[in-house]
Order: structure tokens, then C-alpha cells, then sequence
């Protein structure tokens, strides 16, 4: 059985998918509205998308918006990611500034679990992995496929390669071209669930692969992403649906 990552007061892993809800704003005073938003609707964790920044690479202000983030969020676990241009994000940054971003963050004090992607180059994942469990930051280590969904053999080669690089919790989101890739990357996720001595995160994107994102607590994926007021990625299903269905299929199995 794979091992239960605890962040504050939320236990992934064990027991419904656990939601999360990312905050986009491009400015401070877009990203507190989102904040005092989502800590009156009751999700698990909240993911800042520091892509969507405008002043993602001003340092103090990075820090301006993490310290506002904390106030209003409380002691919801915090994911902090970036996610580049070549895997679905609004902007691209060299590997130099995402490693002096990420290092920045971790040491704020303020984050508690850190999204690094997988293909990354390989040394700086490592030093990134090893610095934030340092400093007792939870490490997700990301891929995101927008173009095909991958053999399941990949997918799950993936999956233990993130694993092998240090990932409390290996992620993996592919889009799907077909109903049968949706159901390639279920399989996979019931493999993995098995074979991956972490909780994973899974998923199929967009319309065709809403199912996955449901699904979570049947075949083995132990975080969703939903929407709130506006989505972050394609197919994420609106909170309030989201709670709904989830809890349907907890009670049923």
C-alpha cells in the first residue's frame, strides 16, 4: 500500500481524491480576491500558478503575494508551481531563474508543497528535490503531456522515474485523443497505484478525460483539480460539481 503524505491537516492518499484549486491572478489584488474566494468554499489544498504572475520574477513581490496568500488561506496547504510554456503555462523562464524562484519559495516559509516538472534538467530537479525536503516542503514532480496520451508502459515509467528522482507524490496529465486513451491512462493509474510507492496524481484532460478527474478514488489518483471561478488547465470540472460526484462515488464503493 502506498505510503499517506500529511500536509498540515489534509492526509493524501487515504481516503476521497483531494481537491484542489489553483489561483491564477495575474496581480496581488486579483490573487487575494481569488484567495478570500476559495477559503469560503471548503477545498483541500490551494495551488498558486506563479506562471500567471505578471511580477513572477521580482522576488519581493513573489513574496508580497505568498505572504497575502498565507493570511487569507489559513492553514490550507499551499502547492507552489510554475508551470512553463512547454508544458501548458502562460510563461517560459530559463532553468536559472526557475531554481532561484523555487529555492526563493521554499525558503519563505510559507509553502508546503512545491510542483517541480519532471523534465527539467535532471541535476537541478535533484538539488530543487533535496533542498525543499531540507526544508520540509512535500515535492511533486510534474509531466504534462498536451499533445497524446503516452503508452501506459510510459506513463508508468514516468511515474517511477519521479518516484526515482525523489517525489513524495509523481504526477502525470495527458490529453487524450481518443475514448480508448482515456481508459489507457485509468489502467495505467491502477498499475501505478500498485507499483509506485507514493500517492500519484492523474489525470486526462479535457472534455473526453473529465472521467479521470472523478474517478480518482476507484483507480488510484489522490488529488483533482477543479475550478473555481475560472479553470487553469482543460477539463477541470466546476467545484461544487466536483464535491458532488466525488462524495457520490465514496459512498457507493
Amino acid at each position: 500500500m502506498a505510503e499517506i503524505v500529511k500536509v498540515r491537516d489534509v492526509k493524501i492518499g487515504e481516503g476521497l481524491p483531494k481537491i484542489c484549486v489553483s489561483l491564477i491572478g495575474k496581480t496581488l489584488t486579483e490573487i487575494k480576491e481569488e484567495a478570500f474566494y476559495l477559503n469560503n468554499v471548503n477545498v483541500d489544498l490551494v495551488e498558486w500558478r506563479v506562471d500567471f504572475f505578471d511580477q513572477c520574477l521580482n522576488l519581493d513581490d513573489v513574496d508580497s503575494a505568498l505572504k497575502e496568500i498565507r493570511e487569507v488561506i489559513g492553514n490550507t496547504p499551499l502547492l507552489f508551481t510554475f508551470r512553463t510554456a512547454n508544458e501548458g503555462g502562460e510563461k517560459d523562464i530559463t532553468i536559472d531563474e526557475y531554481v532561484t524562484l523555487y529555492k526563493h519559495a521554499i525558503r519563505s516559509n510559507y509553502i508546503d508543497l512545491l510542483d517541480i516538472e519532471l523534465f527539467q534538467e535532471k541535476n537541478e530537479v535533484v538539488e530543487m528535490v533535496k533542498y525543499a525536503k531540507g526544508n520540509q516542503v512535500v515535492v511533486i514532480i510534474s509531466n504534462h503531456d498536451f499533445a497524446k496520451t503516452p503508452t501506459k508502459e510510459e506513463i508508468l515509467h514516468r511515474l517511477k522515474m519521479a518516484e526515482q528522482l525523489g517525489a513524495d507524490i509523481p504526477k502525470i496529465a495527458v490529453m487524450p485523443k481518443s475514448e480508448k486513451d482515456v481508459l489507457l491512462l485509468l489502467e495505467a493509474t491502477l498499475e501505478g497505484r500498485s507499483s509506485v510507492d507514493c500517492p500519484i496524481v492523474t489525470m486526462s484532460m479535457g472534455g473526453k478525460g473529465s472521467i479521470s478527474r472523478l474517478s480518482g478514488e476507484l483507480f488510484g489518483s489522490s488529488i483533482t483539480f477543479g475550478a473555481a471561478k475560472s479553470a487553469s488547465a482543460p477539463g477541470q470540472i466546476p467545484l461544487e460539481d466536483l464535491k458532488q460526484v466525488l462524495h457520490v462515488i465514496h459512498h457507493s464503493l
